[in-house]
């Protein structure tokens, strides 16, 4: 008589159940296409406790079951490849923003020149992931671009989990743990040279036109898309008031549109300081006549228009200060560093960050959905602003104790004249 394997508790192990020296469970089958896989698991049943130190899974029973209904329905990862699972999985993305619509073709393009996009979704093991992340960056991939692939094949594979086609997510690790982050940060404007960028401009006489933008942009910290859907209706002089609640944006096919604020933070009311404001009248008393008002979605009054009489947006801004700060350069030794409309709003974050403001204030003001995101802004300081934060507290520190010494003298007067 054949004796009946069994595990170091005495249960009686199944056909193609083995239990290792280790301790960990194994389950080997054969799936449809006759490939012979292997399941792995520290815990034969569902009552089982986990071993110390070993993440939590599912029991080798719940995976054989999980398997063995799916082979029943003729369901298995094996007959979709990646290429056709995020297919799959961006075929349910509906809705979505022009810019995300984008970067979702990005990928999509990105893989298909990949081998790796014809793997077999089953296939796909963490250490695959892996290496396809790293070569990647060794064929000259941004690690920003990586992060926007890795976006989007990440949440498709867990699709794929959800649907009970794979166990285990391979793409479920954080990209800096095997990637070099070597994606330029951007780097705040200091005062100086925003004053010196914002003189020159006043003065040239070509760019001068563009002054009371690029002051507003450094001012306010808005966003470039929430900065050209600015109407006559969004700016509120009697009560000094900015109000953003949308986004002006062009697709790639030239097509105007009205989009919602990147988060639901991004809907505010911003004070309008005396400065801005005399910009923002500037502007408006320089703005350009058209017989025809453009309006996108309903919307019009936009505070400036190209020379095709459509509002202008992002990528107008972007040129006018890229032509103008290499204007500058070529004409003065002291360099001016890169200046984006982006940039601008870094460096308002930055300085307010700077100034001692309130975190909360400074996230309501930057239209941040977390106020992570605007503490992140503190960690661009360095050494010059910690001597001034260290001086600041310390002159403060010196009038308190002063305050201090003439209140208790005062005291200690007034104690002696009661006395006396």
């Amino acid at each position: 008589m054949i004796s009946k394997r069994r595990d170091d508790k005495g249960r009686v192990l199944q056909q193609g159940e083995w239990q290792e020296p280790s301790g960990r469970y194994r389950y080997k089958y054969t799936d449809s296409l006759g490939k012979r896989k292997t399941l792995y698991s520290w815990r034969l049943t569902e009552s089982d406790k986990m071993p110390e130190g070993k993440r939590t899974d599912s029991s080798l029973k719940e995976k054989e079951r999980k398997v063995q209904s799916l082979q029943m329905q003729g369901i298995t990862g094996s007959k979709l490849t990646v290429l056709e699972l995020v297919e799959r999985y961006l075929s349910l993305k509906t809705g979505v923003k022009h810019n995300t619509l984008a970067n979702y073709n990005f990928v999509v393009n990105v893989l298909k020149k990949e081998e790796f996009s014809h793997k077999k979704v089953d296939d796909v093991k963490l250490s695959d992931a892996k290496i396809f992340l790293i070569k990647l960056q060794r064929d000259g991939r941004g690690y920003s671009s990586i992060h926007s692939i890795r976006g989007v094949l990440r949440p498709a594979f867990q699709m794929a989990v959800d649907d009970d086609l794979i166990f285990k997510n391979p793409f479920g690790f954080e990209v800096g743990t095997i990637l070099v982050n070597d994606s330029q940060k951007r780097e705040a404007v200091s005062l100086e040279d925003e004053a010196r960028f914002l003189e020159f401009v006043k003065n040239d006489p070509h760019y001068n036109r563009y002054y009371d933008a690029f002051y507003i942009l450094f001012k306010t910290g808005l966003r470039i898309s929430e900065f050209c859907g600015l109407t006559v209706r969004d700016l509120d002089f009697k009560n000094e008031v900015i109000r953003i609640d949308y986004q002006l944006q062009r697709t790639r096919d030239m097509k105007y549109e009205i989009v919602s604020t990147k988060t639901t933070s991004g809907i505010r009311l911003l004070p309008m300081e005396e400065d801005v404001k005399d910009a923002f009248l500037r502007i408006l008393k320089n703005r350009k006549k058209t017989k025809k008002e453009p309006t996108v979605d309903g919307y019009g009054g936009f505070l400036f228009l190209d020379k095709n009489g459509n509002p202008m947006v992002a990528l107008h801004w972007e040129k006018y200060m890229q032509h103008a700060r290499e204007k500058y350069n070529k004409e003065h030794l002291l360099q001016l560093p890169l200046i984006t409309p982006h940039i601008c709003r870094h460096s308002y974050c930055t300085n307010m960050a700077n100034s001692g403001m309130n975190p909360k204030t400074l996230q309501y003001l930057m239209g941040h959905s977390d106020v992570s995101v605007t503490l992140n802004i503190y960690t661009h300081t360095g050494y010059d602003n910690a001597k001034k934060e260290l001086a600041r507290l310390k002159e403060a520190k010196k009038e308190l104790d002063k305050n201090r010494f003439v209140t208790q003298k005062h005291a200690q007067i007034t104690h002696e004249s009661l006395i006396s």
